[in-house]
């Protein structure tokens, strides 16, 4: 394997499958498939998942919520994903710990670093959820943030594109995918890799970024064998 620990980060919105909204359990099923292959190599494994599928914290000014309290709406979805997440990877056989950066004892551990590598060495898969615990801060910077406190090699960051384009693909059919890129580069370009807060940590730490596409079944396996899938920012 390329990386003994990562940290994979995955948006809410790619569990809805082919849904509008909520938990596609197929979609479920696949990254547990995936995630089980690679944790079988004895690659540590933690991960930080969005709740934009549930409710994003952006979308509580068009709702009338003022914006803190919505963040705090965000946090929460995350933790439904998380629990989702969970059931899944145990029932596919693998021991896992849910952590929240919010104290909620009754469904989760309270995040302490030390006890998140620990569970790490001991290989178990960690669940990072309610983001960093504050608002105005997007999972993106948590993943960033749980990458740096747990000391992980690489951020893979799950989506539904398979890496960094100079343009959107959708819009723009000259568009050409990056195979590899520098953090310079994609400032100096504007790219769309993660917010500015979580890419700045990133780069200051030198932890390199894959961005990948999740929903093609067995690419993280791929990346961790070593081919050359999605982006890889460093």
């Amino acid at each position: 394997m390329s990386y003994k620990r990562i940290l994979l980060k995955l948006s809410g919105e790619s569990l809805m499958g082919n849904q509008n909204f909520g938990i596609d359990p197929e979609r479920v099923k696949q990254y547990a498939d995936d995630i089980k292959e690679v944790h079988d190599e004895g690659v540590e494994i933690a991960i930080v998942i969005g709740g934009g599928n549930i409710f994003r914290g952006l979308q509580a000014h068009e709702s009338g919520i003022e914006r803190v309290t919505g963040d705090y709406m965000g946090m929460l979805a995350t933790m439904i994903n998380g629990l989702a997440l969970q059931s899944g990877l145990e029932h596919a056989g693998m021991k896992t710990r849910l952590m929240s950066a919010i104290e909620m004892k009754e469904v989760a551990e309270p995040f302490i670093r030390r006890r998140a590598i620990r569970h790490l060495e001991k290989g178990r898969i960690v669940i990072f959820g309610a983001g960093t615990g504050n608002p105005y801060f997007t999972t993106d910077t948590a993943a960033s943030l749980r990458a740096v406190e747990i000391e992980a090699n690489v951020i893979l960051k799950g989506t539904k594109v398979d890496g960094v384009y100079s343009a959107d693909p959708k819009l723009d059919q000259n568009a050409v995918r990056f195979s590899e890129i520098s953090f310079a580069e994609v400032l100096s370009k504007k790219l769309n890799v993660m917010d500015l807060t979580a890419f700045t940590l990133c780069q200051e730490n030198k932890l390199p970024i894959i961005i990948f596409d999740m929903n093609r079944p067995k690419n993280l396996v791929k990346i961790l064998k070593g081919d050359k899938i999605g982006t890889l920012v460093s």
